[in-house]
Parts: C-alpha cells; sequence; structure tokens
C-alpha cells in the first residue's frame, strides 16, 4: 500500500502505518488523519507532535501514561485524562496517534493502558 503527498509516493503496510519514521511529515500528518476519517486539529496535534519528540528522544513511543503526565503538566488535571484522549483518537492513542505520527505499529498495543 502506498499514500501519495506533492506526487510523492509514500510506503505504508497493510493496515496504513508509515513502514519508514523517516518519511512523515505534518503535510503527510494530515493525509493519515484524512485516511483515519478525522480532522488533524490542534488538541490531536499536539498530541502527534508530543509521540514524535519522545520518539526522536527515547527511541520509543511513548505509553498513555506519560502522555497523561505531559498533559497534566501543561494543561491540569481536567484534559489529562483518558477520556480526552479517547474523544480525540476514538480507535485508541496506540492505533490512531501514533500512525499518525508516522510510527510504525506498537508491538504492545497496551499502550493505552
Amino acid at each position: 500500500m502506498s499514500l501519495q503527498l506533492n506526487g510523492t509516493t509514500i510506503e505504508v503496510d497493510n493496515e496504513g502505518y508509515l513502514l519508514n519514521t523517516d518519511d512523515w511529515s505534518p503535510e503527510l500528518a494530515a493525509v493519515i488523519a484524512r485516511v483515519e476519517g478525522m480532522e488533524l486539529t490542534d488538541e490531536r496535534l499536539e498530541i502527534v507532535h508530543f509521540v514524535r519528540e519522545q520518539f526522536e528522544e527515547r527511541e520509543c513511543i511513548p505509553e498513555m501514561r506519560t502522555l497523561l503526565k505531559a498533559l497534566r503538566e501543561k494543561h491540569g488535571k481536567e484534559i489529562a485524562t483518558r477520556k480526552y484522549v479517547y474523544k480525540l483518537f476514538p480507535y485508541g492513542y496506540g492505533q490512531q496517534a501514533c500512525k499518525i505520527a508516522g510510527m510504525r505499529k506498537p508491538l504492545k498495543l497496551l499502550l493505552d493502558l
């Protein structure tokens, strides 16, 4: 499978995850979000950028609790909830947020715990 962006073919697996994380760009994130049937809002983009930053710093995808801690520090406890994250990514943080952030499919989808 593949995605098209500005005349360039981007290879993805059969579930739509990038095969090469270096292919990611904010423009491609918007394309992936559209394929997922969602608009890439500022709230979603904040989480996508957090996933990218954590991956670049630690070479691993952050677990949900790490994301919630960062949201709590930035926005307070009202927003730092699983309910908020699932409102943004109804099929799960591990499935949708990581896909839009250009990550390969997580080996363990326990990221949502």
